[in-house]
């Protein structure tokens, strides 16, 4: 028997086996007893600063955390692989194999510090490090001890990959940034996936020394320590010599610290609906963005003072918005920088007038091509007018949308009901805002209600996406919300027609451009005082909206959507990628068919005689309709009259007969068109007279009027010796109605019955003056205004 088998050895080496398995278990005991009363005080989750990013992860703006901190949370897959080689190859080599604490770093600490007198390397592994960042400690041997404890509990509650993500996160980086992926983009302008070998190695020195060795500041300081970092990786044998020769080449550059600032409203407006994310991603293209925020400013210098500008770039295939700019210059105060005018409720100007007549297609009251009077009308008191003042008589749907004329729109609304369009919209994702206590109205259609910029971008979508709306989205997770607004046939008939806007129309793009935005559909508008512009324009990839005006509200005269929206909206166009393309195939709902003037009907089934004007118009689901009936039931009952006359081509009432009576067949225009027409035209339309010894019917109810006070023919001439202009009083005799006056086809007023209107004729040359009924009748006269002696100019009266 040996030694070691002996009674007495076996019984010490279970007392030793006992004891140990005691002190193990103290010390667990107190190990746990220690954690628990002093536990890691890691950064608690959910807190800290939130970057916002674009769809590429570039940062767009950041919000500091409650200490004024920046840090962009990112992960260690995120990160550069040659920014971890340079991090752990100089730091910490065996980072993934010690439990926190390396001996052999420590004792080399140890010996070189009592070598040399002062610390050279304080042996501490990249998880001490991590210990000091969360958690103040002293340089003291206490201090020391404390934080190898602390390093040891912290590889016992974390993973290699935790600890790690803790340093890349909250890494000190000098001034108030930490991590690395935060002083990636405040030094380099690029995110830490993208490192070359040098900034790698510059960013992995860096937190030894952050205020000593910033490069902004000590670019040479930098560029020394950065070196300093790729020996040791060369002679580590992690990067070859000649990988390190051509990444010390590589000179030091860095930006001054500064947060980033782009989409700052919308950044603005994630924050606040997730204010617990850290990270939000939107759908913003970075470049795109910057581009556009880059044109705004220059475009800023153009417009009065005080003006701000709102910006919406939509992408039609998934309505995500990659371009938003909320305000002209965020936080100026002078242009209310800080109001999000791409969410603010605006006067929408005549920007609802494609939906107006979308639908009024959908409804078969029109074909694009269908009969419209620009004149002066009574709707219920209400008198529209057009943004010239002018008025043009007969014109096409198309002509009305693309000239955006008020009163044909008017009469369209009154004839679709303003509750159900104000309901269609509605449904369509377009909510308008009316004042209190307001219902829909026809001033609706003029702007005489509130409309936000990113509701409208997303009801223009429609007109890409066969007539389904949506909201824009600002995250890859918002819901797109489509929803019907237009049929397909609808949608497709009023994109042409914006997209065919002819050269010499109010509000056309500016000279040389037809041609190059010939595939733009686009349509302009501008509020009562002028106070809000606007254009929004549809591509087959693009719907962007853009408003200019005053946050405040105040007019800016002189600053409408044709002059001051729409060259911004083209600039946007030009800069947008995939601006081409082949317009959407015509929807099989549409086809095109000829119809005549002025009965509206088709060009196969009208008689010749009786189709005046032969038009190509868009018709949706075979819908031909006649052109509209006169308001006024009394006026004019049907546009297609069937008489008798006698052989010499008076009228025969009823109960009144001739020989050799005929039966002949007019077209009639509306009766407000009427001195619009040509004399051909009105001829052709003509009631013929009433023959005598037949009693009166009522085809003629409207009683002539004669313009009086100034003669047709005339020529006027300043009196001797006055600088103010001309000024004439005219009456409409034998009106019983009310009369509206206009000078060369512009409204100058009105008057009731035979009242008189004073007239100031401000301006030599030929002029016409029209008295218009509203019962129909109407008279002209052509007259001229000889120029003052010597060339001099009137002024017009203020």
């Amino acid at each position: 028997m040996t030694h070691s088998s002996t009674p007495q050895h076996r019984s010490r080496r279970k007392r030793w086996l006992r004891g140990m398995a005691i002190t193990l278990v103290a010390v667990l005991l107190i190990a746990f007893a220690l954690d628990r009363l002093f536990p890691l005080p890691l950064p608690p989750p959910g807190t800290g600063s939130t970057v916002v990013l674009a769809r590429d992860g570039t940062p767009l703006r950041a919000f500091a955390d409650r200490d004024g901190v920046w840090r962009y949370p990112t992960t260690a897959a995120e990160v550069s692989p040659l920014y971890r080689q340079a991090l752990l190859g100089y730091e910490d080599r065996w980072f993934r194999y010690h439990p926190g604490v390396n001996p052999f770093a420590l004792i080399r600490g140890a010996m070189q510090g009592a070598l040399h007198g002062h610390i050279v390397s304080g042996g501490s592994t990249l998880t001490m490090q991590v210990t000091r960042i969360i958690e103040p400690i002293p340089h003291t041997f206490g201090g020391k001890l404390r934080q190898i404890l602390r390093a040891l509990q912290l590889e016992a509650h974390l993973s290699k990959t935790q600890i790690l993500e803790l340093y890349l996160n909250h890494a000190p980086f000098g001034g108030t940034i930490e991590g690395v992926e935060a002083a990636s983009w405040a030094y380099l302008g690029k995110s830490a996936r993208r490192l070359s070998r040098a900034e790698a190695a510059l960013l992995a020195v860096l937190p030894q020394a952050p205020s000593r060795l910033r490069p902004d500041r000590h670019p040479e300081r930098a560029r020394a320590a950065r070196d300093k970092v790729l020996h040791r990786l060369r002679d580590e044998g992690i990067w070859t010599a000649e990988q390190v020769r051509q990444a010390a080449i590589e000179p030091v550059v860095a930006r001054s610290l500064r947060a980033p600032l782009t989409a700052a409203l919308l950044a603005g407006r994630l924050h606040q609906q997730q204010p617990h994310a850290r990270r939000i991603v939107t759908t913003l293209d970075a470049n795109l963005q910057r581009a556009a925020e880059d044109h705004v400013t220059s475009y800023l210098a153009r417009l009065p003072p005080r003006s701000s500008v709102a910006l919406l770039a939509v992408d039609n295939a998934t309505l995500a918005t990659r371009v938003y700019v909320g305000t002209g210059e965020f936080a100026d105060p002078e242009r209310a920088g800080h109001i999000d005018m791409v969410r603010a409720a605006r006067s929408p100007g005549s920007t609802l007038k494609p939906f107006l007549y979308g639908l009024a297609l959908d409804d078969g009251l029109v074909t694009s091509e269908s009969l419209l009077v620009d004149a002066p009308q009574d709707f219920g008191g209400y008198h529209p007018g057009n943004f010239d003042e002018a008025f043009s008589g007969p014109v096409s749907v198309a002509e009305a949308l693309q000239r955006s004329l008020n009163v044909p729109a008017v009469d369209m609304l009154d004839r679709v009901g303003p509750n159900r369009f104000v309901a269609r919209l509605a449904s369509g994702g377009i909510d308008l805002q009316l004042p209190a206590g307001a219902r829909p109205n026809l001033s609706i259609i003029l702007g005489g209600t509130a409309a936000r910029l990113e509701d409208l971008v997303g009801g223009y979508s429609a007109l890409a996406n066969g007539g389904i709306a949506g909201a824009p989205r600002y995250t890859p997770g918002q819901p797109a919300r489509p929803r019907r607004l237009l049929s397909p046939g609808a949608a497709w008939i009023v994109r042409d027609i914006l997209a065919s806007n002819p050269a010499d129309v109010e509000g056309a793009p500016l000279q040389g451009t037809i041609q190059r935005h010939a595939n733009v559909a686009w349509k302009t508008g501008t509020s009562y005082g002028y106070r809000d512009a606007w254009a929004i324009g549809v591509t087959d990839r693009w719907t962007i909206g853009v408003w200019i005006g005053r946050p405040d509200g105040t007019p800016s005269p002189g600053q409408y959507g044709a002059v001051t929206a729409l060259p911004l909206l083209f600039q946007l166009v030009d800069m947008l990628p995939g601006r081409g393309g082949v317009h959407a195939p015509r929807p099989t709902s549409v086809r095109a068919v000829d119809i005549c003037w002025p009965l509206g009907q088709p060009a196969d089934r009208t008689e010749p005689d009786l189709c005046r004007h032969r038009r190509t118009a868009w018709a949706l689901d075979n819908a031909l309709p006649p052109t509209f009936a006169e308001r006024d039931p009394g006026a004019w009952m049907s546009g297609r009259l069937e008489l008798r006359v006698d052989a010499e081509g008076r009228r025969l009432s009823a109960g009144c007969h001739a020989s050799h009576e005929q039966r002949v067949t007019l077209a009639r225009w509306p009766a407000l068109a009427t001195p619009w027409l040509t004399a051909a035209d009105r001829a052709a339309s003509r009631l013929p007279p009433l023959a005598p010894g037949c009693a009166p019917d009522s085809l003629a109810v409207a009683t002539p009027i004669r313009i009086s006070g100034l003669r047709d023919g005339a020529t006027l001439r300043q009196a001797p010796n006055s600088d103010r202009p001309l000024r004439i009083d005219v009456r409409a005799l034998g009106a019983q109605t009310h009369v509206q006056w206009l000078l060369d086809g512009r409204l100058q007023g009105s008057t009731q019955g035979e009242g008189s209107l004073a007239l100031a004729l401000a301006h030599p040359g030929a002029h016409a003056l029209t008295a218009l009924s509203s019962d129909g009748a109407w008279a002209s006269v052509r007259f001229a205004v000889a120029a003052p002696p010597g060339g001099a100019r009137w002024q017009a009266p203020r």
